[in-house]
């Protein structure tokens, strides 16, 4: 049995979707799973083909009871979904080949690398794509953007247009970055759904424009062929480490062939249904890759300019007494 767990699920309800759509076309007695800490709250868990509870990824027993839940479902693919879970998953990926269980993650120190917005600053620019100016708090730029290194879903950032928006709470947090401030007057911001082969190739690129981002995830977007496909297939062609679905975020100029790289997080993005649905199918790909042990190929013919609105849909529980 080919069953698939997607770890985190909470929300991700189109994703869910569409391994399920692409697994039951392979093999239709598949299930796709779905764990979460809490999942009787998560949409997510009660669209998909059954559902278990986990510790938090920090509890020292979160690997051993989700190898047990695995094996006791006979899941042999792995999907992790949030940043906090890729790195202990990365470090303990023998312990699921072991039992004969794939997880899609990249490298641990690739994964570092990534969480650190200081060391991917680094990796941007030893792979020459230019990165916002970085300041220290002797020499700031006004306006500056202010947000912690090791962030995700957009919190704690903010923009301080001036001296006496640095307080002394700013001053005395050793995580937070000061960056050069991009006006959204000049630029636009790009998330692009990569997907790199288990050698750490790069098969596809698909850029989409953020146009309305809520609580860090994509709201309304729309994919463009433009110079960040050219600029990454030549410059990120081989990323050491990287595996499955990267989301790396960028600055792209309005009128001027600039780009500055921001941010990189090797996993599925809340915006990857934009991708899926424009005919990069990242979910198959997945699938032949590590379960039927296919060669994925290049790829660019995906749909150019698809706008995606996103709406909010309930998923109701019955019986529902806590």
């Amino acid at each position: 049995m080919m069953n698939i767990l997607i770890t985190s699920a909470g929300q991700r309800v189109s994703l869910v979707k569409s391994f399920q759509k692409e697994l039951t076309a392979i093999d239709k007695k598949a299930k796709v799973f779905t764990a979460d800490f809490n999942p009787m709250l998560a949409p997510a868990c009660h669209i998909s083909d059954g559902y278990f509870a986990v510790p938090k990824v920090t509890d020292q027993e979160y690997i051993g009871h989700l190898i047990k839940s695995c094996l006791n479902n006979d899941i042999k693919l792995v999907i992790p979904t949030i940043d906090t879970e890729l790195n202990i998953l990365s470090t303990n990926i023998s312990e699921f080949e072991k039992k004969g269980i794939h997880v899609v993650v990249s490298d641990a120190s690739f994964i570092k690398k990534c969480r650190d917005k200081r060391k991917t600053n680094e990796l941007f620019e030893r792979y020459g794509i230019d990165t916002p100016t970085q300041f220290n708090q002797n020499n700031l730029e006004f306006p500056v953007f202010v947000k912690p290194y090791d962030g995700s879903r957009s919190e704690g950032i903010f923009t301080a247009f001036e001296p006496s928006d640095i307080k002394d709470e700013h001053t005395n947090n050793k995580k937070l970055m000061y960056m050069e401030y991009i006006s959204d007057e000049e630029y636009d911001e790009f998330t692009i759904d990569c997907y790199y082969d288990k050698n750490s190739t790069l098969k596809c690129v698909v850029p989409r424009k953020r146009i309305l981002v809520r609580a860090g995830e994509v709201n309304k977007g729309v994919t463009k062929k433009n110079i960040i496909v050219n600029e990454f297939t030549k410059k990120l062609a081989k990323l050491e480490g990287a595996r499955g679905c990267l989301t790396i975020q960028v600055f792209l100029h309005k009128n001027k062939d600039i780009m500055k790289g921001i941010e990189i997080n090797p996993r599925f993005g809340g915006g990857y249904p934009l991708t899926y649905l424009s005919g990069a199918n990242y979910t198959k790909w997945v699938i032949e890759e590590y379960l039927l042990n296919k060669e994925v190929t290049d790829f660019s013919d995906w749909e150019s300019d698809l706008l995606m609105l996103r709406y909010d849909a309930e998923v109701l529980v019955s019986n529902y007494d806590k």
